[in-house]
């Protein structure tokens, strides 16, 4: 065996152990906890779908903090199946990266054709992400955005439970990693230029833009609590939960410095399924 074919088989064990491929649920406790969901999708971005929490720049859906099936990640579909089983195997992630609020209405539609009981919905973060401010997704229009993929969950999967996050502050982001030259260098390759250009910058115009990103994302979110409110009692926001969530450097990947690695992903699922409440609900 030579060394080369080696060190890849060992790269490839390493990629292999970083996504969890063996991973299994907990075992559940006590009966069957029928009032739990029994099969759920998340809908969304790269967060969703885990982009970046393995070992390279890739979707690595294990590691979901919705629909998330290695055991380094608390996801969702791991909590509700601690206590109902019959949920295993029925988790579908339809997240894409760099999806916007316009592709949330197809997204919908594949959920529906998934017959599920259960819906996490993040969007947002690729509406601010922009190259420039004047390209982000207006308000307006990110509420409609918002709305038609809400609708066709409500037309098609009306008993199912639907939480609606909202968008992590990215604004933080800036703030604790600006100062940090590796996370400068890696956003300096077009990563949310909208806020992130420029990050060392104190001149009047950069910190302008950054103060108009931030309150366009406050926007999307109040936007997003309201089309759960009008979508009726099946849908619940989040009260701004994933928002709140003070990220550090810690929590990012170490190679663009910018979507959450294993830790913010378990972050994210902790604070997100205690807003859920489902076991506080029929």
């Amino acid at each position: 065996m030579s060394r080369r074919w080696t060190a890849t088989a060992l790269l490839l064990a390493l990629v292999a152990l970083a996504c969890d491929g063996g991973a299994r649920p907990r075992p559940p406790r006590g009966s069957p906890r029928g009032d739990l969901p029994s099969s759920m999708a998340a809908l969304g971005d790269s967060i969703t779908a885990g982009f970046g929490s393995c070992l390279a720049l890739a979707t690595c859906q294990r590691n979901s903090w919705s629909t998330g099936d290695g055991l380094r990640v608390d996801s969702h579909y791991r909590r509700i199946m601690a206590a109902n089983p019959k949920i295993r195997g029925h988790a579908h992630n339809h997240a894409v990266p760099g999806a916007r609020a316009a592709g949330l209405a197809g997204q919908a539609r594949r959920a529906v054709s998934s017959n599920v009981e259960y819906v996490t919905v993040l969007i947002g973060a690729n509406d601010a992400c922009r190259g420039r401010i004047e390209d982000m997704t207006g308000v307006a229009a990110f509420r409609a955005d918002v709305d038609r993929g809400l609708a066709v969950l409500r037309a098609g999967l009306p008993r199912a439970r639907v939480l609606v996050v909202s968008i992590p502050d990215l604004y933080r982001l800036w703030e604790v990693g600006h100062a940090d030259a590796r996370a400068a260098r890696a956003w300096s390759h077009g990563i949310c230029p909208a806020l992130l250009a420029n990050p060392t910058s104190t001149a009047g115009t950069d910190a302008r833009r950054r103060t108009t990103f931030r309150a366009r994302v406050d926007a999307y979110n109040r936007q997003l609590a309201a089309a759960c409110r009008a979508y009726g009692s099946r849908c619940r926001y989040d009260g701004g939960a994933a928002h709140r969530v003070r990220f550090g450097l810690d929590m990012l990947n170490p190679l663009d410095w910018f979507h959450p690695d294993r830790d913010g992903q378990n972050r994210l699922a902790a604070v997100t399924y205690r807003a859920a409440r489902l076991d506080a609900r029929g």
